[in-house]
């Protein structure tokens, strides 16, 4: 009898995190282009078709508007954006960010990291911890390459819900102060994971967007099949990182740690706390965008 409840309870919480990828993900997808390479030209934001395709590289930038690398003094003055999808490669964070940098005007050039198992295989993702951390280590490398072809550019990792725990791996991997800033959106590690690291690899430190509203993704699954860190508790998404006590008062990168809880004050922007909140256009416009470093008209 037990072992049939935890199987209905482990299929359940499956139901349950798939009925909320596809309602924030599956969607609000838009189609690359057949040479996987998404490149946004103007400042519209078309309605996202329905067709998809499984594997690409976007970028966010015209032509016209990338500053050719490998000059000297050849800069492009936007912030690289390092954007990292949740679980099951629907892509809804990065096509939220794309419409929202496109209907702006493309003051931000994106890159996403392209990380999961497959199109719609959300269990595995979220609990094959090895394979995060292993991507993590991939995604590092990315960005140091990247930091030695343009040294002066200013870059962050935006990540969402399992491609937290990503984020968190890459941070591990790098350097001190290696990277301007990381945004956890909605992360589904555990409150207990050890997010020093990152903050030491993130010069202006690490902001968390949580909400205690976000009780199914956050709360009934990973109650059920775990965080990507392989543990059943609290997720930092809707609880917050926990410091070690000792650490939060002594570590100078202590200070680098920033949570943000949701309220209704955000709700004005489409963010009403669910766990695709901060894929909101008007909140990333809003609340997102001046972090990263845009300054809006």
């Amino acid at each position: 009898m037990n072992r049939i409840l935890s199987y209905g309870l482990f299929a359940g919480a499956g139901l349950a995190l798939c009925v909320a990828d596809l309602s924030g993900g599956v969607f609000n997808r838009s189609s690359p282009p057949a040479d996987q390479t998404a490149r946004s030209t103007g400042p519209a934001c078309p309605k996202p078709p329905g067709q998809t395709r499984r594997t690409w590289y976007l970028s966010s930038t015209a032509p016209d508007q990338r500053t050719a690398r490998g000059g000297a003094g050849e800069i492009d003055p936007r912030p690289l954006v390092w954007v990292v999808d949740g679980a099951g490669d629907f892509r809804g964070c990065s096509i939220a960010f794309t419409h929202a940098n496109m209907s702006a005007g493309n003051p931000v050039e994106l890159a996403v990291f392209p990380w999961s198992h497959g199109y719609r295989k959300l269990l595995l993702d979220q609990t094959d911890a090895a394979h995060a951390r292993a991507q993590g280590v991939r995604l590092a490398a990315k960005l140091l390459d990247r930091r030695r072809e343009e040294p002066g550019r200013r870059m962050v990792i935006v990540a969402h819900s399992a491609g937290a725990a990503v984020a968190l791996a890459a941070g591990d991997a790098l350097p001190p102060d290696s990277i301007d800033r990381v945004f956890l959106l909605a992360p589904s590690v555990s409150t207990g994971y050890d997010i020093r690291p990152t903050m030491r690899a993130a010069r202006e430190g690490v902001d968390v967007f949580c909400s205690k509203k976000d009780w199914v993704a956050l709360g009934f699954v990973t109650r059920v099949v775990g965080t990507v860190d392989r543990h059943w508790s609290a997720a930092a998404g809707r609880h917050g990182f926990q410091l070690p006590a000792a650490e939060a008062l002594t570590d100078p990168a202590a200070g680098r740690l920033r949570q943000h809880f949701w309220t209704p004050e955000v709700a004005w922007t489409g963010n009403t706390g669910g766990h695709y909140g901060t894929h909101a256009p008007g909140f990333i416009q809003a609340y997102l965008f001046p972090l990263i470093g845009v300054r809006l008209p």
